[in-house]
C-alpha cells in the first residue's frame, strides 16, 4: 500500500469494484488504498484481468465503485448529483485511451475543442486549443481529419483533447499499446514532456515496463489491491 501524502491531489480509500454475473458477483477490486499529490506521475501495472483499467475507471468516475471513496482535491464526485459529476468530470478530469476515440466527421481542431462545448463560458479555449496543437507538433493539420493522420498523429491529437481544460488528473488507459514502437516512444516522450510537476497528476495503466521504468512511481495491481514497488 501507498504511504498518506500530505495535501494530496487524489485519494482512494479501500475502494472495491464488483460486477453482478449470473453466477454471482464477480470481485475485480478488493480494497485498494493509496493517495497522489500534485505533480506525481504514476504507472500502475499488472497482468490482463487484475483490474487495472477498472481502477482508471472509478478513478475518472465513469463507474461507481461498490465500497471505498475517491477524493479528487478533496471533493468525493460520487457525492454529486448527475449534472454536478458530468461537469465536474469535464472539467477535472482528462482521459487519453488506447483508442483515440476522434470523431471522423470533425478536424483535428474541432476535436480538441469538444471537451469545450458541453459546458460553454469559460475563457477563450480556441487559443488554448491551438496551443496544444501546436505543443503535439501538429499545428500543420489543424483542418485535418484523423483518416488523413497516422496512429501516432491520431494519439497525439487525444492528448491536446484530454489538456484542453487543464485537468486536476490526466488518466491514460494503454496510451502507447496500438502503436509502432517509434509512434509509442513519441507518444510518451511527449506525455511527459506536457506533464506539468507543480500543478497536475498523471497515472497511466500500461503493459510496457519500459514505460513504466520512466515514472516516479510504480503501482502494481495483485489479487484485486495495489502495492508499490
Amino acid at each position: 500500500m501507498m504511504n498518506p501524502r500530505t495535501d494530496p491531489r487524489l485519494e482512494v480509500l479501500d475502494l472495491a469494484k464488483s460486477y453482478i454475473t449470473d453466477g454471482g458477483p464477480v470481485p475485480v477490486l478488493t480494497g485498494v488504498t493509496f493517495s497522489l499529490a500534485a505533480g506525481d506521475s504514476v504507472a500502475v501495472v499488472g497482468p490482463s484481468g487484475c483490474g487495472k483499467s477498472t481502477l482508471l475507471q472509478v478513478i475518472g468516475t465513469l463507474d461507481e465503485p461498490t465500497r471505498g471513496k475517491v477524493r479528487i482535491e478533496g471533493q468525493d464526485p460520487f457525492e454529486l448529483g448527475e449534472a454536478d459529476l458530468a461537469r465536474f468530470r469535464n472539467e477535472k478530469i482528462g482521459f487519453v485511451f488506447q483508442d483515440h476515440h476522434l470523431l471522423p466527421q470533425y478536424t483535428l481542431l474541432e476535436n480538441v475543442l469538444l471537451p469545450t462545448l458541453a459546458f460553454p463560458g469559460g475563457p477563450s479555449a480556441e487559443g488554448r486549443a491551438r496551443e496544444l496543437l501546436r505543443r503535439v507538433g501538429l499545428s500543420h493539420r489543424l483542418d485535418h481529419r484523423p483518416a488523413q493522420l497516422s496512429g501516432g498523429e491520431r494519439q497525439r491529437t487525444a492528448i491536446a483533447r484530454a489538456l484542453i481544460h487543464r485537468p486536476a488528473i490526466l488518466l491514460c488507459d494503454e496510451p502507447t499499446g496500438n502503436l509502432d514502437e517509434a509512434s509509442a516512444a513519441s507518444v510518451a516522450d511527449l506525455l511527459f514532456e506536457l506533464h506539468d510537476p507543480g500543478e497536475s497528476l498523471l497515472v497511466v495503466v500500461t503493459h510496457s515496463m519500459e514505460l513504466a521504468g520512466r515514472f516516479d512511481r510504480r503501482l502494481q495491481m495483485r489479487g484485486g489491491t495495489c502495492i508499490e514497488l
